[in-house]
């Protein structure tokens, strides 16, 4: 019969917890916090998410003050971290309605662009694409214009969770951005897109490098204005500029500038290696 294990004191790593606890700066529950934010400003620019629709005005001013109460309680960080929370939060409340109008332009670029949608009440409902982007561009609004840390990562990241597609909230997204189906897309902080741009699964705007001395210099691409870049397409570099009316194929890899109105397709070689039609079709090297 073994004996039983010696009991070990853990109220040193117990009070070593209770300091670092007691030191964390950041309010509690903050991924929590994150989650409410997005579904309450969802809910509030759209009757899609509403909990109840018919037009009862005092549930958008409901809603509107308890957006507002949230974002303030999230926001009030450390000084070094949200300098000024009351007036991140005033600037982010200002610009409501030039965010709705963004995404209304974004659902509405996604139903023109996909035969499959039969309505743009379809799109905001349930196409993954419309969610990332609304949830990146609640979260560029607060990095850029209210210069907020560290919550706008949090949004994006459940975008990234609920749909598969990774938008950095530093990102430059022009208006009416369409991502068809959506999962893998990954676009980096720095990159760059015009207007009227659209992307296919799997696409990768990213660093030719992932040096963290490269922090503070622009990595990722530009993507000039009504380009379509297609399925599992990986463009690298903050040098590299997609000229505006451009096609980029499935499978391209780019790591260098195309003219405007370019076409790229991926090299693609055929060699006939007998006289005869093989017995096997698949004894072709390509």
């Amino acid at each position: 019969m073994s004996a039983a294990p010696e009991r070990t004191d853990l109220s040193p790593f117990l009070e070593e917890l209770a300091a670092e606890r007691a030191r964390y700066p950041l309010p509690p529950r903050l991924r929590v916090v994150a989650e409410d934010i997005v579904h309450l400003t969802l809910e509030l620019l759209f009757p899609h998410f509403a909990a109840e629709v018919g037009g009862c005005a005092g549930d958008v001013e409901r809603e509107y003050g308890e957006l507002r109460r949230l974002l303030s309680g999230a926001l009030h960080l450390p000084s070094s971290s949200c300098r000024h929370p009351d007036e991140a939060v005033d600037r982010f409340m200002a610009r409501l309605p030039a965010i709705r109008a963004a995404l209304l332009l974004d659902a509405q670029a996604i139903y023109d662009g996909d035969p499959a949608a039969d309505s743009v009440d379809e799109v905001i409902l349930a196409y993954p694409g419309f969610r990332a982007v609304a949830i990146y561009r609640l979260a560029h609004e607060l990095l850029g214009w209210c210069d907020v840390p560290l919550l706008p990562r949090l949004l994006t990241e459940i975008a990234h969770r609920d749909t598969g597609i990774e938008i950095h909230p530093g990102a430059q997204i022009g208006p009416s951005l369409s991502i068809d189906h959506g999962t893998g897309i990954v676009i980096g902080q720095t990159a760059v897109i015009g207007a009227r741009v659209k992307l296919y699964q799997g696409v990768t705007l990213g660093a030719l490098s992932v040096s963290k001395r490269l922090a503070r210099t622009k990595r990722h691409p530009t993507i000039g204005d009504d380009v379509v870049i297609y399925a599992n397409a990986t463009i690298l570099g903050g040098e590299t500029v997609i000229g505006s009316g451009s096609r980029i194929g499935g499978n391209v890899w780019l790591t260098s500038s195309v003219p405007a109105h370019s076409v790229v397709t991926p090299t693609a070689r055929l060699d006939r290696q007998r006289e005869e039609p093989p017995d096997d079709v698949l004894d072709f090297t390509i």
